[in-house]
């Protein structure tokens, strides 16, 4: 009975961060990152299939693998993270009248920032590893 509600409470978390996740990809206030490893802690504690499919899933799946084994983003994400974030801001900035807000956004737009740019970077190396690695676990898995 313990086992099966600690399953439905572990799913549901996963869902409710999955979903956070997807809305941070476009909400740059609302980070992806942390929900999406929240998202996979739930689903490898309750649902093999969930996980599989999270770990496997072809925009998610090598972002989270690569985070989890190397601590590590691409170039390329930390770049493309970094202007999403300040375009957004920007734009946010521009349509708010109070200075404080405006300040807050700018704060919060710098912290994200020097997190981004803190993670490791991922190398070629790490990079073709992490997908020969996840299309080995594949083929296993079919």
């Amino acid at each position: 009975m313990l086992k099966s509600i600690k399953k439905i409470f572990l799913l549901s978390i996963g869902f409710i961060s999955l979903g956070l996740g997807i809305i941070g990809i476009v909400t740059p206030a609302l980070p992806t990152t942390p929900f999406l490893l929240l998202t996979s802690f739930c689903f490898i504690r309750s649902s093999e299939r969930l996980y599989n499919w999270l770990i496997h899933h072809k925009i998610f799946g090598a972002y989270i693998y690569n985070y989890i084994k190397y601590r590590a983003v691409t170039k390329k994400t930390k770049i493309s993270a970094i202007v999403f974030l300040w375009f957004s801001l920007s734009v946010s900035i521009m349509l708010v009248d109070k200075l404080l807000v405006r300040i807050i956004l700018i704060l919060i737009g710098c912290v994200v920032s020097v997190h981004i740019l803190l993670l490791n970077t991922l190398t070629k190396k790490q990079k073709e590893n992490c997908m020969k690695e996840l299309m080995n676990d594949s083929k296993k898995k079919v």
